[in-house]
């Protein structure tokens, strides 16, 4: 992606939204690295995203999911432009090992697919 970074984080918050997600914590590595360790660093946030129906059903399944939520999707410069990834909802809740939760993590990740292509 070639637009200006501040676009792009607002176009995934509006993406997320527009798949029943919110955005519970925004973290931004840049400003904390040079606050934290005087380091100048990329551009570069951590959206922690969280749909509350999906989490419900997961965290009804699963107490122990709590410590995998939120999902975390991040916006980065790269050489090449702006870059967004999202974790992969299935490896998260595999370390879990309950197969109520598979239906739960397709879910996820076909919801994360549609944010990225409307990206």
């Amino acid at each position: 992606m070639d637009e200006d970074f501040d676009e792009v984080v607002e176009a995934t918050i509006g993406a997320l939204e527009g798949q029943g997600f919110g955005v519970l914590c925004d973290i931004d590595v840049r400003a904390t690295l040079k606050e934290k360790l005087d380091e100048e660093f990329r551009r570069y946030r951590i959206l922690g995203a969280c749909n509350p129906q999906l989490a419900h059903e997961g965290l009804t399944e699963e107490i122990e999911l709590g410590a995998l939520l939120p999902c975390n999707l991040v916006v980065y410069e790269s050489d090449d432009g702006v870059v967004v990834s999202a974790v992969d909802p299935a490896e998260l809740v595999g370390v879990a090992d309950n197969p109520a939760l598979d239906s739960i993590a397709d879910e996820v990740h076909e919801r994360f697919e549609r944010v990225l292509a409307d990206l």
